[in-house]
């Protein structure tokens, strides 16, 4: 039997607030939630009942009470470093939701934080770790597709998920980028925070990796595309959930087939593949838990793998030096725009004006700078943040 973490979540608001203490219930081998924080007192009474365990206001009073072995940041982006930094002080591990910090010297303190206490850091990235992603990897490493080239990405937000999706894809790094941002008028749409304005931010790239592969990457119009990530290899492609093979102007398609079995009403997910020959299969590793759709399958796999790098002093499988050229990536395109879609260099060697306006932000919307740990453990986060607010300045 495994030794069993205590874990706490800091946030328990709507969507991934509680997507991540269902999850957590399932892994009862591995876990026991100890506790959630959340500071909305309407929310934490609410959660109280849902979840059966003790649901704290604030974040200081659950950890010095539960002293955990485990902190998971389910809050909103601009209070991760704040949770990082006081789990890590009381000597608990951390797992950061994404991306891990909006800006790089908000995302040392808690690298930082947690390299002092002798503690880990794990970043929840989800996107390379769905079962279809996981496939698409087995057939890229398979040789079939032939050398990736070319890349098409189109995400409406949260675009770093999609260049971790097409960075693991590729294996190669991101070296330069061009981007461009503007507006588009759109009285209709409504925005990651249910907010109606006269006008949309948009923004497109290219981005250049080090292996050559170039990639087309956009924020599409809502409600007309999903995200989605396209490769073009040099005998074949990846086109959303389908394998494309051939030459000399034809092509054969390869769907990827799902297959589930069922325990009592919970459909799980045995595995996904394509059937070429012999056929590419991906098996779901995780069936013991009953989870059946891909990002579940993220969800468990990030929490058995850092149990897994805690009990067996391992490092975290993604960590802060992997999840980090993925938002320094969307930072480089923003400031690319700021400096008239000038091509801009990566890795980035010191913090841009993007970064900046950022880090200013914090004052404007919370009252306390990014740095002022206790003054933003009062703080009720809103969703989205100073990354929005900046974002629609440009």
């Amino acid at each position: 039997m495994p030794r069993r973490l205590r874990i706490a979540i800091a946030g328990a608001g709507p969507g991934r607030g509680q997507i991540w203490p269902a999850t957590v219930k399932k892994l009862d081998d591995l876990y026991e939630l100890c506790a959630l924080c959340e500071p909305v007192p309407e929310r934490a009474a609410e959660n109280e009942r849902r979840w059966g365990v003790r649901v704290y206001t604030d974040l200081d009073t659950m950890l010095a009470e539960q002293r955990p072995d485990l902190v998971l940041a389910a809050t909103p982006t601009d209070a991760y470093h704040v949770v990082a930094c006081k789990a890590a002080g009381c000597g608990a591990h951390v797992i950061s939701e994404i991306p891990l910090a909006p800006t790089r010297p908000i995302a040392d303190m808690s690298i930082e934080a947690t390299r002092r206490a002798g503690v880990k850091l794990e970043v929840a990235e989800n996107a390379y770790r769905w079962a279809s992603e996981r496939l698409k990897q087995k057939i890229i490493r398979s040789g079939i597709v032939g050398r990736p080239t070319h890349a098409r990405l189109w995400y409406t937000c949260g675009s770093y998920h999609g260049l971790n999706a097409v960075r693991e894809l590729v294996r190669a790094n991101p070296s330069r980028v061009l981007g461009y941002v503007g507006t588009i008028p759109e009285s209709w749409h409504v925005d990651y925070l249910d907010q109606t304005f006269p006008e949309r931010s948009w923004e497109g790239a290219i981005v250049e990796f080090d292996s050559g592969l170039v990639c087309v990457y956009e924020v599409p119009p809502p409600g007309h595309r999903g995200n989605t990530w396209e490769i073009e290899g040099t005998d074949g492609a990846l086109v959303g959930d389908e394998l494309l093979l051939g030459t000399g102007g034809s092509r054969e398609r390869f769907a990827f087939q799902w297959e589930y079995s069922r325990e009592g009403d919970r459909k799980v997910l045995d595995h996904v593949r394509v059937d070429t020959e012999p056929p590419i299969v991906w098996e779901n590793p995780f069936k013991r838990y009953a989870v059946g759709d891909n990002d579940e399958v993220a969800r468990v796999d990030i929490l058995a793998g850092f149990h897994r790098s805690i009990v067996e002093d391992l490092p975290a499988e993604y960590g802060p030096e992997r999840a980090w050229p993925d938002q320094e990536t969307w930072i480089a395109i923003r400031q690319s725009a700021l400096r008239d879609n000038a091509w801009i260099d990566l890795p980035l060697t010191e913090p841009t004006e993007f970064e900046r306006r950022m880090q200013a932000e914090y004052k404007t919307l919370y009252g306390c700078p990014y740095d002022d740990l206790d003054g933003l453990s009062k703080v009720a986060f809103p969703r989205g943040g100073v990354r929005w607010a900046v974002g629609r300045q440009l």
